[in-house]
């Protein structure tokens, strides 16, 4: 009876160890885990910071479209580039029809839009200005995947230009293109390449960038207005 409570005691007293040893065991494995992942996180948050510092990362506008679409040649259209001139203070320069088009009297390599390029502070000091009609919102649908947004006004005096009724009113599209430093490697002649996913203006980086920037607001697309 002695020797069998003994061995019964000395049984339970190995379990006991063996137990702490695992739960020792299992704390060292857990400290070792927490180090691991306290310092992947400070790797990351290092390479984020490493990221945000960095100047090739910062977004810009790489130019700036401005499009008044007349439907046809002739006197309301020389008035249309005359609003662009007086907008933008540069030449703009007429657009011609692809096709021809029976139904519409439209008739190829017929003039019937004209559009400026603008770049620099100029795009964006006209961008603000277009922006402010808006509200400073636009909609989910305007963003673009690859990184660029355009919006409409409905009436050009709204950019602050005075009124003429020898020209009239004229609608124009804002198309604004976002790119960060090094665009030009893919277009240019000697030694071009392409740039990388990671280097690319998404949708996502766009509209941070007008929330940021800008100070806009992002609505939800409501394809039913």
């Amino acid at each position: 009876v002695f020797f069998f409570f003994s061995s019964r005691r000395r049984h339970t007293r190995c379990r006991e160890v063996s137990w702490a040893r695992r739960c020792v065991q299992e704390t060292g494995y857990q400290r070792r885990v927490h180090g691991i992942q306290q310092f992947i996180g400070e790797g990351c948050m290092e390479q984020q910071k490493k990221k945000a510092d960095n100047k090739m990362r910062d977004i810009r506008i790489e130019k700036m479209v401005l499009n008044i679409g007349v439907g046809k040649s002739g006197d309301e259209l020389t008035k249309a580039a005359k609003v662009l001139q007086d907008l933008t203070d540069q030449k703009p320069v007429f657009s011609r029809a692809k096709y021809t088009i029976r139904s519409f009297n439209v008739k190829r390599n017929e003039t019937m839009a004209v559009h400026a390029t603008i770049r620099g502070a100029k795009a964006m000091e006209l961008l603000k200005r277009g922006l402010k009609v808006k509200d400073f919102e636009l909609r989910q649908r305007c963003f673009t995947d690859n990184g660029c947004f355009g919006f409409g006004v409905d009436e050009h005096i709204d950019l602050g230009i005075k009124f003429d009724p020898t020209t009239g009113i004229y609608g124009m599209d804002f198309y604004v293109i976002l790119s960060r430093p090094g665009l030009r490697v893919k277009s240019r002649k000697h030694a071009r390449a392409n740039i990388g996913k990671r280097h690319r203006v998404s949708k996502e980086d766009a509209m941070k960038w007008f929330k940021e920037r800008l100070s806009g607001t992002v609505l939800q697309s409501n394809y039913n207005s």
